[in-house]
């Protein structure tokens, strides 16, 4: 327990942006927890300890920062809002062991940026409250990053939560679903209400825990392949899959032809929808269309 109180402290957080004058921006999607026990569980829930090199995305004034500070090894913290590092070199003063780095996850060079903060003898992991207008593309840039991480524990929207953890034949199912799950083992390790942000989000959040499978879910002989199959057999959940699969390949007799041997090879009818296919089933209608020339 620092002898300061903690930077996620209701008073403490409205106390430091007044004296900065921050105003926050909607399109940024900022929302700060001002909820320290939450805060705890959220360090637990990734396992950070000394063992640990942690990239943060999005530390806002650095309530979540703080904790991993006295929890990890070294910290890099990617904001992409300047106004907020000068907040940023004040609340991290007291944290030696704290990098902040103004950038842009998406864009951002992050093989560069671990081996210019990091000496490559820890675990690497990243543990954040990722703004809810673009979890999906960071999360998706995390998991296909030419980086290993041993751990991702983030916060996100829980009816996104709800997407990555659903089963088949769901309502939450569908394409998110399986681009993670096929890669990653997902578990939620518990729900934040939106009482604990300021200013309150419309939704409630989760933190959900990824760890990379030691080998995939299943083999895939062309990710791109599976991945447009994937995306196009969802892009209208309210059709059929011949439908959808008409849409993506094409309608003429020659490319029909193809499909319908495909999908007799899986075992699969073209009445059937797409949240109904397991990611094997996926798997498997991807590897028959390559065999049948699509």
């Amino acid at each position: 327990m620092p002898e300061h109180e903690y930077i996620a402290t209701p008073s403490r957080t409205k106390e430091i942006l007044q004296r900065h004058g921050f105003r926050f921006k909607k399109r940024l999607g900022q929302n700060f927890l001002t909820n320290p026990k939450v805060l705890q569980r959220i360090v637990a829930a990734g396992g950070t300890s000394a063992a640990d090199d942690v990239i943060e995305i999005g530390p806002g004034i650095g309530a979540l920062t703080e904790f991993l500070a006295e929890s990890a090894h070294q910290v890099l913290a990617l904001e992409i809002d300047p106004r907020l590092l000068p907040v940023l070199a004040e609340t991290m003063a007291p944290y030696p062991n704290v990098s902040v780095v103004e950038a842009d996850v998406l864009k951002a060079d992050l093989p560069g940026l671990i081996a210019e903060h990091f000496d490559g003898q820890h675990q690497l992991k990243v543990i954040a409250n990722l703004p809810y207008y673009i979890t999906t593309p960071i999360l998706m840039h995390l998991i296909e990053a030419p980086v290993t991480f041993d751990d991702i524990t983030v916060m996100m929207q829980k009816e996104v939560a709800d997407r990555l953890t659903a089963a088949p034949s769901s309502k939450d199912y569908g394409s998110l679903t399986i681009g993670v799950q096929q890669r990653m083992n997902v578990e939620v390790a518990f729900t934040v209400s939106r009482t604990a942000f300021v200013p309150a989000p419309n939704v409630d959040s989760a933190i959900v825990n990824l760890t990379k499978r030691t080998t995939p879910l299943v083999e895939i002989s062309d990710q791109a392949a599976f991945d447009r199959l994937v995306k196009g057999s969802f892009a209208a959940r309210r059709k059929t899959l011949w439908n959808n699969l008409t849409n993506l390949f094409g309608k003429d007799d020659a490319t029909k032809a193809k499909l319908t041997s495909a999908l007799d090879a899986v075992q699969v009818t073209p009445s059937a929808r797409a949240e109904t296919l397991s990611i094997p089933q996926f798997a498997a209608l991807a590897e028959a269309l390559k065999a049948n020339g699509l």
